[in-house]
């Protein structure tokens, strides 16, 4: 298989570690990334803006700098997200140019699927 899985999430969030437990019984290899303290890189952020539909698509609204993001410009949105990995939204998995954000298992199995 070819899928080059990356998830991207945080230690406490559950549906990260569902993610991650999806993978792992199908026996399909995966990066882990924890947000907190390692973050994305700018491309990486970038290819996820662009596979999920829009920056908007990422921030979690629960957290407490969103009233703050909401009210930024697109470019500043971007850098917040960068300096602020904890907003973003988990977890995020990257299969190549394709990603998802939050719980998608239906999603994640579409990508096994067109790989067998």
């Amino acid at each position: 298989m070819s899928l080059n899985i990356q998830i991207f999430g945080k230690s406490k969030c559950f549906d990260t570690k569902k993610a991650e437990r999806f993978f792992k019984e199908r026996h399909i290899r995966f990066q882990s990334v924890d947000l907190p303290s390692k973050g994305m890189s700018k491309r990486e952020l970038e290819s996820v803006i662009r596979a999920v539909g829009g920056i908007e698509q990422l921030v979690n609204p629960k957290d407490q700098d969103y009233p703050l993001f909401q009210h930024l410009l697109p470019d500043a949105q971007f850098e917040m997200l960068l300096e602020t990995p904890e907003m973003l939204r988990t977890p995020i998995v990257r299969n190549g140019q394709q990603a998802t954000v939050g719980e998608a298992s239906a999603i994640w199995k579409k990508w096994i699927e067109s790989e067998a």
